[in-house]
């Protein structure tokens, strides 16, 4: 009898727990996804692109990457702005080769993320591409959701997971 109560009451909590996430698209995952894009800018506005962030252990740099929405590979504003700082770096560093990463958050099938992610990093090669980067210089890689960012199944985690990262080739 106890069990049987025990395993209801379980059954119970798992339900309302899993109805309390926020569903993709919906606003809170986009006012999640605006957070993370605003308070990156914000924490990065004074530095060059590809500038070390002070105190990285994980040699992790500022203004290399930008945000996308819940399976969406289109470019933001503020990614947008983002780019074209990038660019102008790129520009005065003609030498410089990239890799654009595409990531995706966890949710969806590996081979889906795959794709997603390429999708991601190929708009972003496109917008330098078009602001001017010759496309010898730039190469594509997606991880999917292999390589999180943050980990954990919730809104906020998502959405910085969500995320193209233009990495130096060296």
């Amino acid at each position: 009898m106890f069990a049987k109560i025990f395993s209801i009451l379980t059954v119970l909590f798992v339900v309302s727990a899993c109805g309390s996430l926020p569903k993709p698209g919906s606003q809170a995952d986009t006012a999640a996804l605006s957070s993370v894009a605003n308070d990156y800018e914000i924490a990065s506005r004074n530095l060059e692109p590809f500038t070390p962030i002070p105190g990285s252990k994980t040699g992790a740099k500022a203004s290399d990457r930008v945000f996308f929405a819940f399976d969406s590979a289109v470019l933001t504003r503020a990614a947008q702005r983002t780019l074209d700082r990038q660019v102008g770096w790129l520009k005065k560093n003609g030498r410089v080769d990239v890799t654009v990463e595409g990531h995706c958050d966890e949710r969806g099938t590996r081979e889906y993320n795959l794709a997603l992610g390429e999708r991601r990093a190929t708009a972003v090669k496109n917008y330098l591409i078009n602001a001017g980067i010759s496309p010898r210089r730039i190469e594509v890689v997606s991880y999917g959701k292999e390589r999180p960012a943050v980990l954990g199944s919730n809104a906020a985690a998502w959405a910085e997971n969500r995320r193209s990262v233009t990495v130096l080739d060296r």
